[in-house]
């Protein structure tokens, strides 16, 4: 029996591709490993603890800040630090229930839903490289985004045991997206792709000076870097074919998973979605270590076993508990048999973190939650079952 080791041990001993005393857990401390405010809400009345407000951790996907007593009582190994939002901006009320961001996105909750859909682009009406010029970017350096950032990475590296991640999010390729409109911006791809880089390039050198700004603050005090979530397939496919990604897109993410190898230690996290195999490789070889949220129900990725034969002695696995059938249909028991399988597919030889396929969604019964988290508490011990 391995001795038992402190959380952050555990992880770094798992995001080196070597055995812990068993498999982390993970819930809403990076991104993509999340809980939306209503499954949390149900959580926090099935665990029986005291009632209390509510806290967004993220408005787009309703998401919950997720508290202290419910991280301490799934035993989750994690801790993580935030950029904060401009002084100098405040989201702008537009309509019954939709607001514009600093990007001048502007997004709207219809009646009855859950999630704000976008409904303007800024930048729909204009491609012309003398637009990115005019255009209002957001002021990377306003002190806002990096106030108390310093304090809370030394208090939780220094006072703490747990894995620190730094969530600072240099996704560019579905932001710029957003700018422009979807079906713009696939026809920037594939008609004008010099505009299109040079769109995502201006805005990931924003991005990339808010992560400088915020490593500046953190210092040595984080273990992991949540460096992008830019997802890159549906369910049955890659969003752009893999020869297009890695023309136009492949290389600024290169260029920003080089930026955080030179800067610092942190293991470097990828929340990328979907039907992502054919390009796995591609991820391992620009400096990805660790990939999330390995959704099983996509094609090309449900076989968690050939994806740890032919990707696991180079990248870490985070996540894999499916949330399009079992967490929100199944019984406890098959949440405890998922957890089972994931784990016996993906954790030897260590590797592998143990959260849910993106967000936990409304529907998601609360005891299928906590089974989750349970069964690999009880299964993902080392050495694990032959």
């Amino acid at each position: 029996m391995t001795a038992e080791m402190t959380p952050r041990e555990r992880v770094m001993a798992t995001l080196n591709l070597q055995e812990p005393d068993r498999v982390p857990v993970d819930l809403s401390q990076a991104v993509g490993d999340g809980i939306t405010i209503t499954a949390y809400q149900n959580l926090i009345r099935y665990l029986g603890l005291p009632d209390r407000r509510i806290r967004v951790l993220a408005k787009l996907s309703q998401t919950a800040r997720v508290d202290e007593d419910v991280l301490e009582r799934f035993r989750v190994d994690f801790r993580r630090i935030d950029i904060g939002g401009p002084d100098n901006w405040k989201d702008q009320p537009v309509g019954a229930d939709g607001y514009r961001d600093e990007w001048g996105v502007v997004r709207r909750r219809p009646q009855g839903g859950f999630y704000y859909d976008i409904v303007s682009t800024p930048l729909a009406q204009d491609d012309s490289m003398a637009g990115l010029d005019r255009f209002p970017w957001p002021d990377p350096e306003d002190p806002g985004r990096y106030r108390g950032m310093r304090e809370r990475a030394r208090q939780l590296h220094q006072e703490t045991e747990y894995a620190v991640v730094l969530v600072i999010n240099c996704a560019f390729f579905l932001r710029c997206a957003e700018l422009r409109g979807w079906e713009n911006f696939y026809m920037d791809l594939a008609a004008n792709p010099d505009y299109a880089t040079a769109l995502m390039d201006r805005y990931l050198g924003i991005r990339l000076r808010m992560a400088e700004r915020a490593l500046e603050e953190v210092g040595e005090n984080i273990d992991i870097v949540m460096v992008s979530s830019d997802d890159l397939g549906m369910i049955d496919r890659t969003l752009v074919s893999p020869d297009m990604y890695r023309r136009l897109i492949k290389p600024l993410q290169k260029k920003t998973f080089d930026f955080f190898k030179a800067r610092t230690p942190a293991k470097r996290y990828f929340h990328c979605d979907g039907a992502i195999y054919p390009l796995i490789e591609d991820f391992i070889e620009i400096g990805v270590e660790a990939l999330n949220p390995i959704q099983v129900s996509a094609a090309g990725m449900g076989d968690t076993r050939r994806l740890k034969a032919e990707f696991g002695d180079r990248l870490a696995f985070w996540g894999a508990i499916d949330t399009r059938h079992v967490l929100p249909h199944g019984t406890p028991e098959d949440v405890r048999s998922e957890v089972r399988q994931r784990i016996a597919d993906l954790g030897p030889g260590g590797g592998y973190v143990v959260c849910s396929v993106h967000n936990i969604q409304p529907e998601v019964p609360p005891q299928n939650v906590a089974a989750m988290f349970d069964s690999a508490y009880e299964l993902g011990r080392y050495p694990l079952p032959g």
